[in-house]
């Protein structure tokens, strides 16, 4: 098979991948749909004055595809030559559309390509990177595309055509199909332009949902950073639900870290921020609130099902092994509980969980306290 035929085939994969969401349209694949199409509409021409015998335009669409099959060659260059394409392919465009007005006259609707091009210029403008200079050259290629619409219909004013088909049923087919190709073509470029800005407004939301989680949770261990909690706890105390404050803490946790190194103390802490999120689930949100320390808010909790968590928390890290690189430990938590109560500020609730916390810690840890 050619080298074209490869480049053919691959480009028409691409397309069948874009369709259906597989992947990102690339620049490059929007230079072949375009070089593409047009060529296209001067193959049907090609075929058609071959027909009616209308050898001056038939030549003129040889030369045509010729150059648009070079213009693949200089796409699969790179993209250095995209611009080039472009302006190739409007030079092409506007004398075509003067030839055929000259030869045949305005009324087959030959000009209406002038009009169909003028967009692509400031798309290509957005495509590539944006600069004055280029808004600059669209704008003056969309003036350009005015005048020479003008002079096209002066040419068929002011002048006989070279060709008189004599065919009013011809006409009307020509005109139809320019018509056509002209919609198609306009169409083609909204849908790519469309399909843009919402892959473009799909990609800002991804991001922005990014940033959001960055910056609401803790980047360690995956839960929520103090600053999401602090909201948490601010709906929960304008709600007249009642909520409980778990607040645990790793026993001995400085002298994991200084014994088996940061990276160990990392992995006690990930894992038991796994263990406590698995026992929370819906029922609240689990915050890293400061070094080793996890504050838990449960959601319309009692003293019973609070206790039951904290304790299922506490038991299943217990029983936990920690292992790096051949080294395993035991931890253990020790966890206060407190109730919020009505009209009791949050701060109270926490400094109450903090305090059956070092409670717990005195009375010889690794214990819930409530």
């Amino acid at each position: 098979m050619s080298t074209f035929g490869l480049r053919l085939r691959k480009g028409i994969r691409q397309l069948k991948d874009v369709l259906i969401g597989r992947t990102q349209i690339t620049n490059k694949l929007k230079f072949y749909l375009m070089i593409g199409s047009v060529m296209s509409v001067h193959v049907l021409l090609l075929i058609i004055f071959y027909q009616l015998r209308v050898l001056p335009m038939f030549f003129f669409n040889i030369c045509s595809i010729v150059t648009y099959l070079s213009c693949f060659n200089l796409i699969h260059r790179g993209s250095a030559y995209y611009l080039s394409v472009y302006f190739i392919t409007f030079i092409e465009v506007v004398l075509h559309s003067f030839a055929a007005c000259l030869v045949l006259g305005w009324q087959y609707g030959f000009a209406q390509y002038i009009i169909a091009i003028l967009p692509v210029g400031f798309y290509i403008c957005y495509m590539l990177d944006i600069n004055r200079r280029k808004i600059k050259i669209a704008v003056f290629l969309a003036l350009v595309s005015m005048f020479a619409f003008i002079l096209c219909k002066l040419i068929s004013f002011y002048g006989e055509p070279l060709v008189d088909l004599d065919n009013e049923l011809v006409e009307i087919i020509i005109y139809i199909i320019n018509t056509c190709g002209t919609f198609a073509f306009l169409t083609l470029f909204t849908l790519v332009f469309v399909f843009e800005i919402r892959l473009s407004s799909n990609r800002l939301q991804h991001q922005n949902a990014i940033l959001e989680k960055l910056a609401s949770t803790d980047p360690l261990t995956g839960l929520y950073n103090r600053r999401s909690m602090d909201i948490f706890l601010s709906q929960a105390a304008e709600s007249d639900t009642s909520f409980a404050l778990i607040m645990c803490d790793i026993d001995d946790f400085k002298k994991v870290n200084d014994t088996y190194g940061h990276d160990f103390g990392d992995v006690v802490l990930k894992d038991v921020a796994k263990i406590t999120s698995e026992q929370v689930r819906e029922k609240g949100y689990v915050c890293r609130w400061g070094g080793e320390e996890i504050l838990i808010l449960l959601n319309n909790a009692s003293e019973e099902s609070s206790y039951r968590i904290a304790e299922n928390i506490r038991r299943n890290v217990a029983n936990k092994v920690f292992d790096l690189n051949e080294k395993w430990i035991r931890c253990s938590l020790t966890i206060g509980i407190a109730i919020h109560k009505k009209r009791e500020a949050v701060e109270e609730t926490i400094t109450r969980a903090d305090y059956n916390l070092y409670r717990g810690k005195r009375s010889g840890k690794n214990a819930v306290v409530l």
